[in-house]
């Protein structure tokens, strides 16, 4: 069936997070779409309602199935039930990874720019923060492989945090690349966790490698988890869920045994019918979702380049977040996000990422087109004087 993702739905008074405002204010921020979810989502929601009993929930076989099935048609990653643990959320998944890899006081490695919980669940369970700002290349990042050796060595870390595809700057790391990567690290037995939650929402031309995949043929899959969620990809933020995979049987029961320790092993019951679903039958809404997301980042990159050719726009191998340098535009983090504010349009302000994120901000073209174009015609009415 044909979806209308031209439909303005207003999530003011919702208790959206995204739209909080009390006027007119375009949100172009937080990593939500502004998108009905898939029809097979929301009738198997209605099912549960209609049904009528919301008792204690377990995950059934047919999850199972259509997680293994997912995971393994699309990208050949060949997972077991035993391979699978559920979590409340990835966010939540770092924070225990870091009980089970490190001890307090520990060094963990992410990279600068990087989405906002890596640096903040660091410091929050007393880990030390190392950091390895990622190289921009002919418009778009890499990783520094002697930078972060150096930074393993010298603050001896254990645990590197790594996500793929990246958040903010989009980037689908190669196989080439990843395999550099686990190499490294396996030299000095350092983990690797790896936040895949935007892998679904890899665009054109571009290919994601679950790094579990890479690890068990290196024979390192006791050091490396993937953690992974349908709520970024089906825009059902809401319904909190995600996935813990891992394929060494020794890891695998110590994580769900601090799991249990935490009480962090169970979903609700509207997670997991909302999972089964999506798996099972939301790959047509992705499909659609994807190539009207790809029109506006078109549009977005020529309306910049025709009214602000001073932004330099990183474009994005996958999700619906583009990655701006506004340098050309100011000197003060603050200022910039300012500027914007006071056009009523809200972007992420990019030094919430790390230090690499100065006179950055990362936008979200996951809306409608005409509400796209109004939030850019702001973003130009700030910056344009």
């Amino acid at each position: 069936m044909p979806y209308n993702f031209d439909e303005i739905i207003d999530r003011r008074g919702t208790g959206s997070l995204k739209w909080h405002y009390s006027d007119d204010t375009i949100a172009l921020w937080v990593a939500d779409m502004d998108f009905k979810a898939a029809s097979p989502i929301l009738d198997s929601v209605q099912r549960v309602v209609d049904h009528g009993i919301l008792g204690y929930t377990k995950p059934t076989e047919g999850l199972f199935d259509a997680i293994i099935n997912w995971h393994g048609s699309r990208y050949d990653l060949q997972l077991n039930k035993q391979n699978i643990l559920f979590s409340p959320g990835v966010v939540p998944s770092l924070a225990l990874m870091m009980q089970i890899f490190t001890e307090t006081g520990g060094a963990v490695l992410v990279n600068d720019p990087i989405y906002t919980p890596f640096m903040t669940k660091v410091k929050q369970n007393n880990r030390r923060l190392v950091t390895s700002a990622l190289k921009e290349v002919e418009g778009k990042y890499q990783l520094d492989l002697d930078d972060i050796e150096a930074k393993i060595i010298e603050h001896q870390v254990k645990l590197y945090l790594l996500c793929n595809p990246h958040n903010p700057g989009g980037r689908v790391w190669t196989r080439e690349e990843l395999k550099a990567l686990l190499a490294l690290c396996k030299k000095h037995n350092v983990a690797i966790v790896s936040d895949e939650i935007h892998q679904d929402l890899t665009l054109s031309g571009h290919k994601f490698t679950p790094l579990l995949k890479l690890a068990e043929a290196e024979s390192y899959a006791h050091n490396v988890v993937s953690l992974t969620s349908m709520t970024k990809t089906f825009n059902v933020a809401g319904i909190k869920g995600s996935m813990i995979f891992a394929k060494d049987e020794a890891l695998i029961r110590k994580i769900s045994q601090q799991q249990h320790l935490n009480d962090e092993y169970e979903l609700n019951l509207f997670a997991y019918t909302v999972m089964q679903s999506a798996y099972e039958e939301g790959g047509e809404w992705l499909e659609q979702v994807l190539a009207y997301i790809e029109k506006n980042i078109e549009i977005t990159i020529d309306f910049l380049k025709g009214h602000l050719p001073d932004i330099k726009v990183m474009r994005p191998e996958a999700s619906y977040l583009i990655w701006l340098d506004c340098s050309a535009y100011g000197e003060d983090n603050q200022a910039l996000y300012d500027k914007l504010r006071a056009t009523k349009v809200e972007l992420n302000s990019g030094i919430k990422y790390g230090h690499e994120g100065h006179l950055k901000m990362r936008i979200n073209v996951a809306c409608p087109k005409t509400l796209l174009r109004e939030g850019l015609n702001r973003v130009y009415a700030a910056f344009r004087c």
